[in-house]
């Protein structure tokens, strides 16, 4: 069987630039697309309407957008028009978000695990079409539909993955829902015991392992310049091993490293401070969370990853030459 390969962008590119890489991505074979949700610049709904509307074939998921900020009416109606867009097309990959930055935007983030499991049931319920009522701590409907009166009202097959990073929600994605987005910036032997908890879950829920998707972000700088993949990967993991936490922690990155690039960055953190920064992250650190190097010393280590459980590598380009990253992983050789 061919690796499945799906390619992840954030906002490092010009928006109309997006719409070529995906639509080289889709024409050398690349099974999926996902749009980043995660700092307060690029919403994630938009890319993927503007992807769906160019391709054919290829995927296009969240990942991921978070469970706090979209009215759950809201948010199976968008799945449900993306869904118009490209039918059967659609994945929902859904977080549960992180601090500070929810915080500094007023959300509390109480009991993450009732909210998210309140979140996914009432919206596998809308996309399929039910008329639902729903009493929850978070979430609370009365009697609401996605009422379809021009289009198709048959039931949306939009799967729901969840972006989870700590255990119990790892569990608990097993248990609910479709898929698992596992997260990136994590050594391989993290994903040892994700898999632990994840088959937990799947036990309770009836299912078995190889029967769940379980691709995986993953941070890949390639270059056929070793030292100048290398450096594009550090800028990245000064900024979001500091700005958060919950995956430095997954990790496994010394806090004291952490606590000395915050106390050199800013919120949000500026080019000049990353700069200043950088020089904190030691490659040993580099080769052991990401997949970063020539193309073969990339593909080396994401296949590390794949041996440790992921199904399909989402790959989270660094550096400028997507292209390169997408022939890396789509050639034969």
């Amino acid at each position: 069987m061919t690796q499945k390969n799906a390619l992840y962008l954030q906002d490092a590119h010009d928006l109309r630039d997006g719409l070529d890489i995906v639509r080289y991505a889709e024409e050398k074979g690349m099974d999926s697309v996902w749009q980043a949700e995660s700092r307060l610049v690029r919403d994630a709904i938009v890319p993927m309407a503007a992807y769906a509307a160019v391709t054919e074939r290829i995927k296009i998921g969240s990942a991921v957008i978070n469970n706090w900020t979209r009215n759950i009416g809201l948010l199976a109606s968008t799945f449900l028009t993306l869904d118009d867009l490209a039918p059967n097309r659609i994945i929902c990959g859904i977080g549960a978000w992180w601090d500070p930055l929810a915080k500094n935007v007023g959300i509390d983030r109480s009991k993450p695990l009732k909210a998210m499991e309140e979140t996914v049931t009432v919206l596998r319920r809308l996309l399929n079409m039910e008329r639902v009522s729903f009493e929850g701590e978070f979430v609370r409907v009365h009697e609401i539909e996605l009422d379809v009166v021009h289009g198709r009202r048959e039931p949306r097959n939009v799967p729901i993955y969840i972006g989870a990073t700590g255990g119990k929600m790892i569990e608990m994605t097993g248990r609910i829902a479709d898929g698992i987005i596992l997260n990136y910036c994590v050594p391989v032997e993290y994903n040892d015991e994700a898999i632990e908890q994840l088959e937990k879950g799947l036990k309770a829920s009836g299912r078995k392992l190889e029967d769940f998707d379980r691709p995986q972000l993953i941070v890949c700088s390639v270059d056929e310049d070793h030292d100048v993949a290398i450096d594009s990967t550090r800028e990245l993991l000064t900024q979001y091993l500091a700005q958060q936490p919950h995956i430095a922690k997954a990790s496994g990155v010394s806090m004291d490293i952490v606590e000395k690039i915050q106390s050199i960055l800013g919120w949000p953190a500026t080019h000049e401070q990353i700069q200043a920064a950088k020089h904190l992250i030691p490659e040993d650190l580099i080769h052991r969370i990401t997949a970063s190097g020539t193309p073969s010393e990339a593909k080396a280590k994401v296949q590390e990853y794949i041996n440790h459980g992921c199904t399909t590598p989402i790959l989270y380009g660094v550096g400028g030459n997507t292209k390169l990253l997408i022939d890396t992983f789509t050639s034969e050789a």
